[in-house]
């Protein structure tokens, strides 16, 4: 383009920043904590009310509702969203009690990919979370610290869309202002939730319908351990209506949502070279140790 700034259109920004080279600076990519994050609330929180001039600690959140975190770290919880789905993937997940920074826990975490069948690089330098690869014939003859880690890592679901919360409460149960297509995600990780969120999808592609042409409708339905101790899992409704797919905004969409896979596949990729360079040191160094001694 022309860099006599005589010929350039001073009402146009974009023009004049290319011109002055901040053109690298205003295409940046968005970061991947631009998302809202969805999930289940097991616990349900906790507040204070005034009874008789005296405090008591009150539920002020139901157990079983939907948190979703939003990108300021603003917590909304609500019953019954509604969801609107752009992206499925799927991804590896196992939590480590330690590893992570200051000595704490961390998770590790695969690259996404639209289905299982492959090995995923994972962020310490491995595939798949450390699971073995292809089908385990025999999996009782597994020595138990095989066994313990294999149950240990989760095949998660991960779901991209807009969601929308019609009467949602903050941290304090107070109502709060309803929302309307914020983009999100939702790592599904539990195995019967894996399970349950893929069937609204399998009925979508019975119907021959895209992910966007459907609004989910979420509750959550109570389950319990030998314990007594209680958790929660996704119920899902399909609702009847089609949505028109809108253009370009939800071209838009998809491709934002897309760009955001990219990132983070690019994060675990580089994450897991690092790792791999590490322990190829390591290796190196334990080498020339034994051949000097």
């Amino acid at each position: 383009m022309s860099t006599d700034i005589s010929t350039l259109n001073t009402s146009n920004f974009a023009q004049l920043a290319q011109a002055m080279g901040m053109e690298a600076d205003t295409k940046t990519k968005k970061q991947t904590s631009t998302l809202a994050r969805l999930k289940i609330d097991h616990s349900g929180v906790m507040g204070e009310t005034e009874i008789k001039g005296k405090k008591k600690k009150v539920e002020v959140v139901d157990a079983g509702s939907f948190c979703l975190t939003l990108p300021d770290d603003t917590k909304l919880y609500d019953s019954n969203p509604k969801i609107r789905l752009f992206q499925q993937k799927f991804m590896y997940k196992r939590y480590l009690t330690s590893g992570g920074p200051e000595g704490k826990g961390m998770f590790v975490k695969t690259e996404m990919a639209n289905d299982l069948k492959g090995d995923l690089r994972d962020n310490t330098g491995g595939f798949n979370c450390g699971k073995p690869s292809g089908w385990i014939e025999d999996y009782n003859s597994l020595p138990q610290d095989q066994k313990d880690l294999i149950k240990s890592i989760k095949r998660v679901r991960v779901l991209f869309g807009h969601i929308t919360l019609t009467a949602p409460v903050n941290e304090k149960g107070e109502s709060a202002p309803s929302i309307k297509d914020i983009p999100f995600i939702y790592e599904v990780d539990n195995k019967e939730a894996f399970k349950i969120m893929g069937g609204p999808i399998a009925e979508m592609i019975k119907q021959k319908y895209l992910l966007p042409q459907k609004v989910l409708t979420l509750g959550t339905e109570e389950r319990s351990i030998a314990s007594g101790a209680k958790y929660y899992v996704p119920s899902v409704e399909l609702d009847s209506g089609v949505v028109e797919l809108k253009h370009p905004a939800d071209e838009d969409t998809f491709k934002d949502f897309n760009e955001w896979i990219a990132g983070y596949n690019n994060y675990i990729a580089n994450a897991y070279s690092d790792a791999a360079k590490d322990q190829d040191k390591e290796t190196v160094n334990e080498f020339v140790d034994v051949e000097a001694a």
